[in-house]
């Protein structure tokens, strides 16, 4: 080892460590009251949920009588067993699938198709377009009129009755007008004019690569959106084959909450069972947005930061 070499390293060792600057009792006061009001807010949304699972694991007695808090009393899946053994589950499952699948395809098209150009500068009347788009979303047509647009075009008690109508959400494209306004520039547009490319290349090749944080946030609410949705199925369906899981669940709810002409003892276990049912109900029709919620969630806080630094 050279003579150089030593005096870098005892040079190196003897630089005394930068002194860590010590929060002040304010600074400490106020992380406490932010780590406070996190873990509030964590406890408001999580202990719902472990009450619904508790729930749906416990016995139809314990469900019944309250004893079930945030752990299963009486461990059973006889919520789920009765529940899965319904040949209805299956098909509204898979329904739901489609719907939430093909209508958020469709819906993110056209979303996409009508944000690009509103967020080009150079689109002539952009400006009115908008303000047209924005007065639709302050005042609908009504659900009666809606319904004989439906009517007329030939949808009842098909599956575009469940994808056509809402296809669009004007909330939606205001989202992506706004992200494609302000996050990417004029000379990228510019420079993809000069190459050549024509205006659908430039969305497909430059537009869509940089809004993938957007594309997945709109995506995520529409699919949400389109899973959890019930009423116009409830509307705009007749036949079984076609309803969604929601439908479905709804359906089976109020079946086993019917009393008919029976004896005291089978009326109180139907009772009882439909009261787990419930939670069962709950957690089946939950389950695949919770899967599908932590590959999209990074796309969040890719999509807040992007645009935050300019320079």
């Amino acid at each position: 080892m050279t003579d150089t070499m030593v005096q870098s390293e005892v040079a190196g060792r003897a630089r005394p460590r930068p002194a860590r600057i010590k929060d002040s009792g304010v600074d400490r006061l106020f992380m406490a009251c932010v780590y406070l009001l996190l873990v509030t807010f964590l406890a408001v949304v999580l202990l719902p949920l472990i009450y619904i699972v508790a729930s749906s694991l416990s016995s139809p007695n314990a469900v019944s009588s309250g004893r079930v808090w945030l752990w299963p009393v009486d461990f059973s899946i006889r919520g789920y067993e009765v529940a899965l053994s319904n040949p209805q589950i299956v098909t509204g499952f898979a329904n739901s699938l489609f719907y939430t699948v093909v209508g958020t395809v469709v819906s993110v098209v056209l979303t996409i198709a009508i944000a690009y150009p509103l967020s080009r500068k150079d689109f002539f009347g952009r400006n009115a377009i908008t303000a047209f788009i924005v007065f639709t979303m302050i005042f609908a047509g009504g659900l009666v009129p809606t319904y004989l647009v439906v009517q007329q075009l030939g949808l009842l008690d098909t599956r575009w009755a469940l994808i056509a109508p809402g296809a669009i959400g004007v909330w939606q494209v205001i989202i992506a007008r706004t992200y494609l306004r302000n996050t990417i520039p004029d000379s990228l547009y510019e420079a993809a004019e000069i190459d050549g490319a024509s205006s659908l290349r430039v969305l497909w090749s430059v537009v869509l690569p940089l809004a993938k944080p957007m594309v997945a946030v709109i995506a995520l609410m529409y699919a949400i959106g389109q899973w959890n949705a019930y009423f116009d199925a409830l509307l705009y369906l007749k036949s079984d084959e076609l309803y969604p899981l929601q439908l479905v669940l709804r359906n089976i709810i109020i079946l086993n909450t019917q009393a008919g002409p029976m004896d005291t003892a089978t009326m109180m276990e139907r009772k009882q069972l439909a009261d787990l049912l419930k939670y069962s109900l709950v957690v089946i029709s939950t389950v695949p947005v919770l899967l599908i919620y932590p590959f999209v969630a990074r796309y969040f806080t890719k999509g807040m930061m992007i645009g935050a630094i300019k320079g």
